[in-house]
């Protein structure tokens, strides 16, 4: 059965997309009048969206000031990074060992989904809303199998924070020549043979990866995706 929507939900997800496509920019403030005018809703509805926002790190709210898309930051994402890697590696390691048959049907078919979904819109150097869902959902489900659900909400959490930076890396060039694909496939072949230590690496360098290689690019956080 089909979960309904909400206003909020639809607008969230809305919201989000725009941010994580660039369409809307790090720092740009977000007022309520254009925002209602654009998505037609009310106050309330887009409060409770931004407020969702906010929590996962893709917006910031300040005093007085209403809310902003979160301004990129190497020193806020170095801080990002050994968070993700201090709890995401440990959740995937325990969802690893404790993943049932259920489980391992779930990972595999979310990155069938990823892999079956177009990675860049045509005529640009930018991820998909598609394929950026599909893999948020893969990684989501690898960390499932893990039967401490503050620990996978936790850890999810970080993942959702770190979204915005990830989508910004590709257009700024830091994933040129990753092959994205191998590693993926790596992570999904280290989950279904159970190997918890050697998931556990590969996940932790695949966080790192997208992290040195925008450490590398950060002279160009603030530019448009699209200069």
């Amino acid at each position: 059965m089909a979960i309904r929507q909400t206003r909020s939900d639809i607008v969230y997800g809305a919201l989000r997309a725009d941010i994580l496509a660039g369409r809307r920019l790090p720092g740009e403030r977000l007022k309520f009048p254009e925002l209602g005018k654009t998505y037609d809703v009310s106050v309330s509805v887009l409060r409770e969206a931004l407020t969702k926002l906010a929590g996962e790190g893709v917006v910031t709210a300040e005093p007085h000031l209403g809310y902003a898309v979160t301004e990129l930051s190497v020193d806020a994402l170095e801080e990002l990074t050994d968070a993700r890697l201090a709890l995401e590696c440990l959740v995937f390691a325990r969802s690893v060992e404790q993943g049932d048959l259920q489980w391992e049907s779930k990972i595999v078919a979310a990155h069938h989904v990823m892999e079956g979904t177009r990675y860049l819109a045509e005529g640009t150097q930018c991820v998909t809303d598609e394929w950026a869902l599909a893999h948020s959902q893969f990684h989501d489900a690898l960390l499932d199998g893990c039967a401490n659900r503050r620990l996978f909400g936790m850890a999810t959490a970080l993942r959702s924070e770190a979204e915005l930076y990830r989508r910004w890396s590709q257009p700024l060039g830091a994933e040129h020549d990753r092959d994205l694909v191998t590693e993926h496939r790596e992570l999904l072949d280290a989950a279904l043979s159970r190997d918890a230590a050697r998931a556990s690496v590969l996940l932790a360098d695949h966080i790192a990866h997208t992290t040195r290689l925008l450490r590398e690019a950060s002279t160009h956080l603030h530019d448009s995706p699209t200069a």
